[in-house]
């Protein structure tokens, strides 16, 4: 225990797990004030160590052990929504490279963004993707000050990429559908995935989570039984490729439609794998959740208001929808020439048949 003499005054300091604390005793800063002024500065001290005091003592943990108790406790949290978990766990396996042994504490926006130079730097990863990891980081600072290793969230000084910025999206060509079909044809669990993500606007992991008993092909519909929002759980109705391929696939053996040892979310991956050999092959460059944005595309461009295509898409908003929906010129002439029609005939109802 230091003291000091300031303005006529007893000034304690010390340090504790790191941090200097310094304070005023009031006390004039005369010899025989000295013991009660180191007294004060003692109970002080002693109040942070127990957490009686509003600035209540950290603790000292290094990233890789905070993340590592992160994670299984976004596990448990997240047992519901396995996907949001397996997201978290993919942008901590970078993050826990970079911070490693770095005291929670003294991660500060500037770390942050030496991170995110690196991962652009050293990985070229897309803005979705380091977007994802910003907001993994964001989650992680809001458990770490509930744990007390940290008392602020740095990740509100640092610019995360916009939605704008961050979705990427390919609408698939009818020219690059039939070249990627051509070669995913060998690969029957992909070629039917695809088709039916394109054909009915499913997530991937919807598709090869689907059961024989989610099916009703007499009503020439299916249903999507979990999710992570009440939209997301719903029915659709089969266009006549899907009826086919379903048809087929349930008259295979088992429960499943894609059966596999792997998890959805694993199989999922796998699929991923194997997407990217077909297009490296067929010359193409999408990823397969392309497919669902060239679905919503296609059904805005076919005239599909946009709240039906968000109650078949499982999303909760039409604000979210509008990311998936890429708008072409053709699209908006045509929008202008219904609208035209319309207006001419409100104008002049006598020309109505």
């Amino acid at each position: 225990m230091g003291l000091r003499d300031r303005h006529g005054k007893w000034h304690y300091r010390f340090t504790l797990d790191g941090r200097e604390y310094t304070g005023n005793t009031d006390l004039a800063a005369i010899e025989r004030n000295r013991k009660a002024a180191e007294l004060i500065g003692l109970e002080f001290r002693q109040a942070l160590l127990e957490g009686r005091h509003p600035n209540r003592r950290l603790k000292i943990c290094q990233f890789e052990e905070a993340a590592k108790i992160f994670l299984e406790w976004a596990e448990t949290e997240h047992r519901d929504h396995p996907n949001t978990y397996r997201r978290l766990a993919t942008s901590f396996a970078s993050l826990r490279e970079f911070f490693g042994t770095v005291v929670v504490s003294l991660v500060d926006e500037n770390k942050v963004d030496e991170y995110k130079a690196w991962r652009i730097k050293v990985h070229d990863v897309r803005p979705v993707t380091l977007r994802h990891d910003m907001h993994a980081l964001s989650k992680f600072f809001k458990f770490a000050i509930r744990n007390h290793w940290c008392r602020e969230n740095p990740m509100k000084l640092v610019k995360i990429p916009s939605d704008a910025d961050a979705v990427r999206i390919h609408v698939i060509s009818p020219k690059e559908e039939k070249k990627y079909f051509r070669w995913a044809v060998r690969y029957p669990d992909l070629h039917d995935v695809g088709r039916l993500i394109l054909n009915q606007g499913m997530r991937p992991e919807e598709v090869v989570a689907l059961r024989k008993d989610d099916v009703d092909l007499f009503r020439g519909q299916l249903h999507v039984r979990k999710g992570k929002t009440k939209s997301a759980r719903r029915t659709l109705d089969l266009i006549s490729e899907s009826h086919k391929i379903l048809a087929h696939r349930m008259s295979k053996a088992g429960e499943w439609l894609f059966p596999s040892r792997r998890l959805p979310g694993q199989h999922v991956k796998r699929l991923n794998t194997t997407h990217d050999k077909v297009c490296e092959k067929a010359g193409l460059n999408f990823v397969l959740y392309d497919f669902r944005h060239s679905f919503a595309t296609r059904m805005a461009q076919a005239g599909i208001d946009l709240a039906t295509l968000a109650a078949i898409l499982g999303h909760s908003s039409i604000r979210i929808v509008e990311r998936y929906v890429h708008i072409t010129a053709e699209h908006r002439r045509q929008a202008m020439k219904r609208y035209e029609k319309v207006v001419g005939t409100a104008r002049h109802p006598e020309i109505v048949q």
